[in-house]
């Protein structure tokens, strides 16, 4: 309760702060908007339909690129773990991939693809199975190998081996990657709108920013920056769940 309560004191200090600068002209008026133009906007495009379409439009691509990436992101990363020359061999391959801009992408997606949703989910995808990819390398190399050893000794089958014990190992880490995975799903899929989309909020900033709407433009990172917060807290809430079985820390 406290902690809320200490949130909530940094939320109206910022919104205070915020219609300091704007009434006080401290910044262009043509940037600064003020919070009750920023939240008329937000009401006014919410009753419309408009903010409630293209969110919809906008998370539907983030859950398919994040599923899809993350199925794919898993089983590549644990099967690398598991091959250690065959990690050896592809390794310098996905980190050149990795280092990639993805956003460069962007426009070769679009042409490929069409300007619907695929190409958002696909430009998602290739941001996110990287991060996924990762997670799980390394939480299949987190195992111990003295556990490892006895696990040999006692002669368990490989499948036994991974199910009880490099899953539940790699498990941690393979979450930690989920969790970063979603939020950059996200980013992903708004950078793809931003260039060319029908539809979603990533099409809604670049329309209004050529408008020079700013409230509009300001109203929408809020949405983004609280769905963001959201799918974070969500999870976070599975991870809690799923490994349930670990001691917690004093």
């Amino acid at each position: 309760m406290v902690l809320r309560c200490w949130q909530l004191l940094v939320l109206l200090a910022f919104l205070a702060f915020w219609q300091l600068v704007v009434s006080q002209q401290w910044v262009d008026p043509i940037i600064a908007k003020s919070p009750e133009q920023v939240f008329s906007f937000l009401y006014g495009s919410w009753v419309s339909g408009e903010l409630w379409r293209n969110t919809v439009a906008t998370m539907e691509a983030v859950f398919i690129a994040f599923v899809l990436a993350s199925i794919v992101g898993v089983l590549i990363g644990i099967t690398l773990g598991l091959l250690r020359s065959v990690e050896r061999v592809l390794t310098p391959f996905f980190d050149a991939a990795n280092a990639m801009p993805r956003i460069a992408l962007a426009p070769v997606f679009i042409v490929a693809l069409g300007i619907g949703i695929a190409a958002k989910i696909a430009l998602a995808f290739s941001v996110v199975v990287f991060i996924v990819v990762s997670a799980a390398q390394a939480g299949v190399r987190s195992a111990d190998p003295e556990i490892l050893r006895m696990s040999a000794v006692f002669g368990i089958t490989k499948p036994q081996l991974f199910y009880k014990v490099l899953l539940p190992v790699s498990i941690p880490s393979i979450f930690s990657g989920l969790r970063l995975g979603l939020v950059y799903a996200l980013l992903g899929v708004i950078g793809s709108e931003i260039i060319a989309s029908q539809e979603g909020l990533g099409q809604l900033i670049s329309l209004y920013s050529g408008e020079f709407r700013m409230e509009a433009v300001y109203g929408i990172l809020i949405v983004l920056a609280v769905i963001a917060s959201i799918l974070n807290m969500l999870t976070a809430a599975a991870e809690r769940w799923l490994l349930r079985w670990r001691p917690v820390d004093p």
